[in-house]
């Protein structure tokens, strides 16, 4: 990538990328940042940054909108549901410093996708490989649970994201509330959908021309402790990702 097309994040409270973002990746990381759009969810996220956990007392909050984070030319785009209010709301980084990520990521390396299998801080050397991880609303709900009007003022985002990824191939739902978003994306898109969605459900997988969507239970600690959804069901989406790219 020549030089004049790439700009360091300045800001370094700005989110963690291993090299500079491309241009119109930097600027939709900066609009999504600064987003105030849904009154619910800034007095929330705000206050859970102000209020802290016990446990994570000494931390300084993020307490904004959680950019995409990951590899600018991925061709796998994981969509997951909202930051957590005490992982990425706290940490910055989709999918950080909470239980879900823990698996998320270990997963991830695995596959071949993540250099490392934790995450814990934007700073803990992290890095993607031909993947980027986003969320269908970039604010951390009250009960983890997003207004559609509010997912509605996130989808101009994930659109974005999606046009400023262009070597995307195959899309992974984390999630049935993922799955209506991205159904939505890629109708948007162009996309030759079937003409009825499929019905959601782990290992679900859709062909919608040029994109391959595969569905996955969502690493929520209710579905990881209730084990609705192990470590092998997880690992077989990531495998089925590998096989499609390849």
């Amino acid at each position: 990538m020549e030089a004049s097309t790439i700009r360091a994040v300045a800001d370094p409270h700005a989110g963690a990328h291993p090299v500079p973002l491309p241009d119109d990746l930097q600027r939709l990381h900066d609009d999504v940042v600064t987003c105030r759009r849904c009154p619910r969810l800034v007095e929330w996220r705000e206050r859970v940054a102000r209020e802290k956990r016990a446990s994570y007392a000494d931390w300084d909050y993020w307490g904004r909108p959680v950019p995409g984070f990951g590899d600018p030319d991925a061709r796998l785009l994981i969509v997951g549901l909202a930051p957590a209010a005490h992982g990425a709301n706290r940490t910055g980084r989709m999918f950080t410093g909470d239980r879900s990520g823990d698996w998320l990521y270990r997963s991830m390396h695995r596959a071949g996708f993540a250099n490392q299998t934790t995450s814990e801080h934007r700073d803990d050397g992290l890095a993607l490989s031909d993947a980027w991880i986003t969320a269908s609303v970039r604010c951390a709900p009250p009960g983890n649970q997003p207004l559609p009007v509010e997912r509605d003022h996130c989808f101009p985002y994930l659109r974005r994201e999606l046009v400023v990824l262009p070597r995307v191939q195959v899309v992974l739902a984390l999630g049935g509330f993922a799955y209506q978003n991205v159904w939505r994306l890629l109708g948007s898109a162009g996309a030759d959908l079937p003409r009825r969605r499929p019905a959601f459900g782990h290992g679900v997988e859709v062909l919608a021309s040029p994109y391959t969507v595969i569905c996955s239970y969502h690493p929520s600690q209710q579905n990881t402790f209730t084990g609705k959804l192990t470590e092998p069901m997880l690992d077989g989406v990531f495998i089925r990702a590998r096989e499609l790219l390849a």
